[in-house]
């Protein structure tokens, strides 16, 4: 039996369908917020909008504007907004039990082996889970304390263009400096290398690849290195807030080795990356290659319910009971959803039609950049996907990006950027993203593209 409804039953039928946005009802909730939210408040100063609900890769706010959604809560919502399938087994478990720590329920173990069962090859029937709180970040501390303590090692080895989380720990091996700037000192002997990144670096991908593993093996292996005592490298296997950079192959394999060599913790942050948005079920599978560690969120928690996850190979779980500890390991309703959510993957066949699907959209952005140089790169795996927009001398054009992303909105598109610059369209819809949702979608992007270029043209 199929699980739930086809991809092409989850949406409404009228995305994307939008008037004068921001609507009167939206202003209010806006206005509203800004008067009593705190003013960390960060994403409506992006786009002004006010959700009402949403089905699958459509949403609509209070004003009953409706639009096509290529962002998804920032990967969080891969199977969809309130995926019918995965809601069943959530109204069934509210009414049940919610929270219960880390004592044992069918939810949690049933989870727990459905994520051995997607592991990578090398983690599949050797692994360990350990749940936390509610965000990604609560996966890369328990990363770093698991190296730490099975290394004796202090030191850690992280990208530049990295974003890992906000708490002390996975801001300290995040590479933005103003990011963090303002909280530190934070862990100390962290050190940020290359990531290669040819576009950017004006490089060949050998060459990327090359000059980034030197540095690394220089840090690690170097007497005057710098590191002098490391326990791990952290790495996103495809950098997300970094502006979807997929590194060229061997880049992977290379720190696999150099871990190998050293008998340090090799983790793959697979946050933003994991389950199903490339097309594989973690971003590292295209490559082959198996971290020790295995950081998940996002989706994890199957149509938003807030559930991290550590995935680490079976010869590092030394820890004793208590050596890591949090409230929220034990949230039965998101465990649910969130094997309802591999379930609904598997069965509908998400993976490869992320993967179809993405070079459909691929495709259709360098046909716009094969007529427009300012559209200088894209790239990406599957429905994980960056567009690089640069200026007339080549810089990168964030306010271009900014203006598109305006220009969609405005006629019912939510699409979100990346990038240290701010100039990457980043496209992550959820995986139940129909083709003929995505041609409309890429029909607003691509006169979207052509009306700001145009004017920035114009009045350059």
């Amino acid at each position: 039996m199929t699980a739930g409804p086809p991809i092409d039953e989850l949406h409404f039928q009228d995305a994307p369908s939008v008037d004068s946005v921001p609507g009167p009802k939206t202003r209010d909730l806006l206005e509203k917020q800004d008067r009593i939210d705190s003013s960390a408040v960060a994403y409506p100063n992006d786009i002004p909008i006010a959700f009402e609900e949403g089905t699958g890769a459509t949403v609509r706010d209070v004003d009953g504007n409706t639009y096509i959604d290529l962002f998804a809560g920032i990967g969080v919502l891969n199977v969809g907004h309130s995926n019918p399938y995965v809601l069943e087994a959530v109204h069934e478990q509210a009414d049940k039990f919610v929270h219960t720590v880390d004592f044992p329920t069918d939810a949690r173990l049933e989870l727990i082996e459905k994520l051995d069962e997607i592991a990578p090859d090398g983690l599949q029937g050797r692994n360990k889970v350990v749940f936390g709180g509610p965000t990604g970040s609560d996966a890369i501390e328990a990363s770093i304390k698991l190296a730490k303590y099975n290394t004796g090692g202090d030191g850690l080895i992280a990208f530049r263009g990295s974003y890992h989380g906000a708490t002390t720990g996975a801001m300290s091996v995040t590479s933005n400096k103003k990011f963090k700037g303002p909280y530190t000192p934070l862990l100390p002997d962290v050190v940020h290398a290359p990531y290669p990144y040819p576009f950017h670096q004006d490089k060949t991908s050998e060459e990327a690849v090359d000059h980034a593993l030197e540095e690394v093996q220089a840090i690690v292996e170097d007497p005057y290195g710098g590191l002098a005592n490391p326990a791990g490298i952290i790495v996103e296997p495809i950098l997300g807030e970094g502006g979807i950079v997929t590194p060229p192959e061997g880049f992977l394999q290379g720190l696999r080795d150099i871990a190998d060599d050293n008998d340090v913790v090799l983790v793959f942050d697979e946050i933003q990356s994991g389950l199903g948005r490339t097309g594989r079920w973690w971003a590292s599978d295209w490559e082959g290659v198996t971290p020790d560690v295995m950081t998940s969120a996002k989706a994890l928690g199957g149509v938003g319910f807030p559930l991290s996850a550590t995935m680490y190979h079976e010869d590092l779980d030394t820890w004793g009971a208590g050596d890591h500890a949090g409230t929220y390991r034990g949230h039965v309703v998101g465990m649910r959803a969130g094997t309802r959510a591999i379930e609904y993957i598997q069965d509908h066949d998400l993976l490869a039609h992320a993967r179809d699907l993405g070079q459909y959209i691929r495709g259709r952005l360098r046909d716009v950049g094969d007529g427009n140089e300012r559209l200088a790169d894209v790239r990406g795996r599957g429905l994980f996907i960056g567009a690089e927009f640069v200026d007339a001398d080549g810089a990168p054009d964030g306010d271009a990006v900014d203006a598109i992303q305006q220009y969609c909105f405005e006629h019912g598109v939510l699409i979100w950027t990346a990038g240290r610059h701010g100039n990457i369209l980043r496209i992550i819809p959820p995986l139940v993203l129909t083709r003929a949702l995505a041609e409309t979608a890429l029909d607003v992007i691509d006169d979207a593209v052509e009306h700001v270029l145009a004017e920035s043209k114009r009045t350059a």
